[in-house]
């Protein structure tokens, strides 16, 4: 699955290094394996932008792009809008990505992490909750929120050193520790249909998704 993720980032435009942070010995063999770059962190992170953090200390730049190993079906269309919202306007530091939500079954999912943003497009909250309260009601509409992060180097820098917050902890999502600090995330809307496996069911999905696309 990480060599999948690998190289569709190396068909994103715009990024100037690809780099897979793990804190595991058997990936990072497996990503030389294919002809990758890695590098391997520190085990004690509490979440991916920690870990990117540390990368980010050690490899300066102006922006990061963290992309989860559980997107294979990543598009490269996406990773570039990150980077051109964080690009075209200064006043972004953090941007990800939202995908509407079309069965019952993912809105109310605690698998599947919802999102709703203010007319500005930035985000208000996430959560795996069903959020808002009904999707069902009249000009509603319901967002799964997609992994995918671009950062400038100093707010990620600042949240590394921002202790995990209590929604954080209590939704066990860490993008929720940005907000709570009083920053804004802004909240594309997603032009790829990947599928980020968090469950078997969703990794089999990807299979037959990856197979049908060979053959």
């Amino acid at each position: 699955m990480i060599q999948h993720v690998y190289e569709r980032c190396l068909m994103a435009r715009g990024l100037n290094q690809w780099l897979v942070a793990t804190d595991d010995e058997r990936i990072l063999r497996a990503v030389k394996g294919f002809g990758g770059e890695a590098l391997l962190t520190s085990p004690d992170h509490h979440s991916g932008t920690d870990r990117l953090a540390e990368v980010a200390r050690n490899i300066p730049a102006n922006i990061y792009v963290n992309i989860q190993g559980d997107e294979p079906l990543v598009d490269p269309l996406d990773i570039e809008a990150l980077l051109a919202s964080l690009r075209s306007d200064g006043t972004v530091e953090m941007a990800t990505l939202r995908r509407s939500i079309e069965v019952e079954r993912d809105f109310t999912s605690p698998h599947v992490v919802k999102v709703v943003v203010n007319r500005a497009g930035q985000a208000l909250y996430f959560s795996r909750a069903a959020i808002p309260y009904s999707q069902m009601a009249q000009g509603t509409r319901a967002y799964r929120h997609l992994g995918l992060y671009a950062y400038r180097r100093d707010l990620l820098l600042e949240i590394a050193v921002t202790p995990p917050s209590c929604l954080e902890i209590s939704e066990r999502l860490e993008q929720l520790r940005v907000l709570e600090m009083g920053r804004n995330i802004q909240v594309l809307d997603a032009v790829g249909g990947g599928i980020g496996v968090d469950t078997p069911e969703d990794l089999e999905r990807v299979r037959t998704i990856l197979e049908q696309s060979v053959l």
